[in-house]
């Protein structure tokens, strides 16, 4: 395949021999054809498909039915008619074909030959006999009676001679009579009303025939009748594909794309009367080769593009080199080893007017693709394709030499690109390259602008540092005048469902019209929802399931799934036992669907592959799930039902971080309970305020100075444990308590509203416990001691304060390793103080005059201070 790719080359380095390319490229697929590897099926010029192929199967899957299959369905159209009927009643496939019972041909497969003339085609199937042995066998028995055998008669005919090949181009059948012409097309002769009005003579059998005389035949206008011979169709035999008067090289191309198709993982359906229709429409049009063809020319609708789509990827992969693909203007994913899912390879650089920005953007996209940052979607190529489509064309009408020359590009014409693309978004105007699917052009908005300024952006400052804007002469001021796209993107996070929206998306009445109205097929919508809102998983995850996603674990119920996004795979998380039973019951369906249509239970590596959402089309093992696409356009069909406004699947993951903060869950718990890469993003999707993150702060403590054990964690991590173990904790770790000088009281009398026996001691205090909101506070206290252990007047007094301090000490080293091992303690350190009205309403309860503070302090100053230290104590 390698040596082929290279040789692909030879029509861009032989510009003088327009002729050489094709021919390079038929003596490629030649020998590819002729390889170990290639099915020899697929090598002959009429190609005859056998019954029961995996890939091109034509007959009905009834067993020992002989019938072609219709309307791109399994069945042929008698059964096809008791399927429908069956299937009203619920039956399944299985069971159907177990019942069904086959029926014989009423089309042959193939011509058949007369048992004595070997150059005659059989008239008959069940005798075979040619046309005149029929009517001689006819004759006998009317004379001899119903009793005449039949051997004896044949044993004494003699083969006539035949009338040759059918005239026809394309057909290589047997003529039935002088006419030239082979049963079937002796028939579409008189249909089509007999062009050229060629015709025999009366009683031809007769009068020449019978006496060896050769049989003339007349015409009106026999060149009419030539040319409706070199045109007409072949006969459509079922199974056979008559590639028979194409070109050497589009008949190539057609056999490699059949055979390469069959090497697919999941092959598409490809009907046989789709690839005589592509053939036909090549045989008309005498296309040299499928590359360049246009899809519909010819009135060629009869055969999906899809199909000329995939046989052309396949061959610019033996045509092209990767470098010979930028010389073409295109890219292909999968010259770097990508393919993107359901996306195709090809990426169509042609709209890119200046050849210099067409080549920057295919180096890009090759860097990008070869590199550890490939993208995981094709979005990014989608956006750089835009971006630099939108450059292209503006510089086409603005700068000089339509924007072709590089080195004639200054800072201005950027900035005029800038401001243009800003008015267009402005007044939202028309794009100036990008169509939308219906040929109309498309508006500029602030995400699109944002796009192309971004993807631009990116692109020329990679050409800036690698060198290749010098090597191409692009100056520095253009590439620099480009602007970041701004803060105004058009990207802003998703807001949380409103009350009254979360009421009307959990409505059972609602949920019911979603089950019954837009899934009455019974594809899981209702069911992947539920699983949405309940667990917050991305709407890609719950698609994605597979059948033995359900367990239990010490009793719990507990739901596995992948986190692509984040690299996390087969993670379980802990789910409601309603949420479980909903799961269990569409496991349930979806193995009674594989069993009814393969008539057996899956085997335990089947089991295993099973999709809990699988997609009917082209899936008969069930390992393909549903689409993104049936499940958004069904959903937004739901919403916009119930009147309630625009809203997307993803807000209920903002709305489940949101409750699950206001539950007092950290963001390190809902990071790790969403799947997300960091406490930037979780915090993205909780819409924090300020207020919220002093709630987090709160929710992790520690034990106080006067504990047995000062700074052990009492919330939050409470002891080693497996990541298994730790998603299983329920999230809310609120406990009871009221607030104090630099913590909590949890001691319960106080907490309901008793008196402290302790005398308000809280620092000494075995059940005062410090917060994250408190780590500040306590950095202060501990720098005031260390300052009056420094100014002691001796050792040993400052040995004392030192020991003093102690459990204080180890209490806050505990908080704060407690608050790192979170990920909360930059956000501690960056909250200066805690809301008074909140925990110190003690002192704010507590007013003293100016004044007389004034007076205390010069009164007595000494006392002042040992008051402090006893507190700080």
């Amino acid at each position: 395949m390698t040596a082929g790719r290279t040789r692909a080359g030879s029509p861009h380095s032989c510009r003088d021999r327009p002729d050489r390319g094709g021919r390079d490229r038929l003596e490629i697929l030649t020998a590819l054809i002729g390889g170990p590897d290639f099915d020899p099926i697929f090598r002959l010029d009429v190609i005859r498909i056998p019954q029961q192929h995996p890939v091109y199967r034509w007959e009905c899957v009834v067993e020992r039915c002989e019938r072609t299959r219709a309307n791109s369905t399994d069945f042929c159209t008698e059964h096809l008619l008791l399927r429908a009927k069956d299937r009203e009643r619920g039956g399944g496939k299985a069971a159907f074909l177990t019942a069904a019972e086959g029926l014989e041909r009423y089309v042959r497969i193939e011509e058949l030959i007369c048992r004595v003339c070997p150059d005659r085609p059989a008239a008959q199937s069940d005798l075979l006999l040619c046309q005149r042995h029929m009517s001689r066998w006819r004759e006998h028995r009317k004379s001899a009676g119903e009793s005449d055998d039949f051997d004896g008669w044949l044993s004494g005919q003699r083969p006539l001679p035949g009338y040759g090949s059918c005239l026809v181009a394309v057909c290589v059948n047997l003529a039935e009579s002088p006419l030239g012409l082979c049963l079937w097309h002796s028939r579409r002769y008189q249909r089509e009303h007999r062009p050229g009005a060629a015709v025999l003579p009366p009683t031809w059998w007769h009068r020449y025939e019978r006496y060896g005389r050769p049989v003339p035949v007349g015409y009106d206008d026999e060149e009419a009748f030539g040319r409706w011979c070199a045109t007409v169709r072949a006969s459509p035999w079922p199974g056979q594909i008559n590639l028979l008067g194409l070109r050497p090289l589009v008949r190539a191309e057609i056999q490699w794309g059949l055979f390469i198709h069959t090497q697919r993982v999941r092959p598409s359906r490809w009907e046989l009367g789709w690839l005589r229709s592509l053939v036909a429409t090549c045989r008309t049009l005498e296309v040299e080769s499928l590359i360049g063809f246009e899809i519909g020319a010819g009135g060629s609708v009869e055969f999906p593009g899809s199909m000329v789509k995939e046989i052309l990827h396949e061959l610019r992969m033996v045509y092209f080199t990767p470098a010979q693909a930028k010389e073409a203007g295109f890219l292909e994913t999968e010259h770097f080893g990508v393919r993107f899912k359901r996306r195709a390879s090809h990426i169509d650089l042609t709209g890119i007017g200046p050849t210099w920005l067409r080549d920057l953007v295919w180096d890009y996209l090759a860097d990008l693709l070869q590199s550890p940052r490939c993208p995981r979607s094709g979005h990014v190529h989608d956006g750089l394709l835009r971006a630099a489509m939108e450059l292209g064309t503006f510089l086409q009408h603005d700068a000089p030499d339509g924007g072709n020359d590089p080195t004639l590009l200054q800072g201005d014409h950027m900035r005029r690109f800038v401001t243009d693309q800003r008015r267009r978004e402005r007044d939202g105007s028309p794009s100036l390259a990008i169509k939308r699917p219906d040929g109309t052009a498309s508006v500029v908005t602030t995400t699109t602008r944002s796009t192309v300024f971004n993807a631009l952006r990116k692109m020329l400052r990679a050409a800036m540092d690698s060198g290749a804007a010098d090597r191409i002469g692009l100056g520095r001021e253009f590439i620099v005048a480009l602007p970041t796209a701004g803060a105004s993107t058009g990207r802003t996070a998703r807001r949380p469902f409103p009350d009254e929206v979360a009421r009307a998306l959990a409505d059972p009445e609602n949920l019911r019209r979603l089950d019954e109205v837009h899934d009455p097929l019974d594809r899981g919508l209702r069911d992947m929802w539920e699983t949405t809102v309940t667990t917050g998983r991305r709407i890609g995850e719950v698609l994605q399931l597979r059948w033995d996603c359900l367990g239990r674990y010490g009793g719990l119920p507990m739901f596995w799934h992948d986190q692509t996004k984040v690299g996390n795979y087969d993670v379980a998380i802990r789910i409601p036992e309603r949420l479980h039973e909903v799961l269990a019951e569409r496991q349930r369906k979806t193995l009674d669907r594989f069993v009814a249509e393969h008539g057996r239970r899956p085997t335990d590596t089947e089991r295993g592959r099973l999709a809990l959402f699988p997609t009917p089309q082209r899936n008969p093992e069930g390992t393909v799930a549903l689409t993104h696409s049936f499940f958004h356009r069904n959903f937004s069909a739901w919403v916009d039902s119930l009147e309630i406004g625009r809203w997307v699947p993803h807000q209920a993951r903002h709305t489940l971080a949101t409750n699950l903060l206001r539950a007092g869950a950290s963001l390190t718990h809902i990071r790790t309970y969403l799947g997300q890469v960091s406490d930037r993003m979780a915090e993205h999707y909780v819409h924090l305020s300020h207020s919220d993150l002093e709630d987090v702060l709160q929710q992790v403590w520690v034990a106080g100075p006067g504990a047995a054990h000062p700074g052990e964690l009492l919330a939050g991590d409470t002891a080693p444990m497996t990541r298994t173990q730790a998603q299983t904790l329920a999230i809310d770790l609120s406990r009871r308590s009221t607030p104090a000088e630099g913590g909590f009281c949890t001691f319960q009398p106080v907490v309901d509203g008793g008196a402290c026996p302790w005398a308000l001691n809280c620092h000494g205090c075995d059940k005062f416990v410090l917060s994250g909101a408190d780590l500040l506070y306590w950095r202060r206290k501990r720098e005031q001691w260390r300052q009056l252990a420094e100014g002691a007047p001796d050792d040993a007094t400052a040995d004392y304060l030192h020991q003093h301090f102690e459990p204080t000490a180890r209490a806050i080293d505990g908080l704060e390793k407690a608050l790192a091992g979170l990920g909360l303690l930059d956000q501690a350190l960056a909250l200066d103080l805690r809301k008074p009205q909140d925990y110190f309403h003690r002192v704010w309860s507590t007013a003293f005059r100016a004044t007389d503070l004034t007076d205390a302090i010069t009164a007595a100053p000494d006392e002042t201070d040992e008051t402090d230290g006893e507190a700080s104590a």
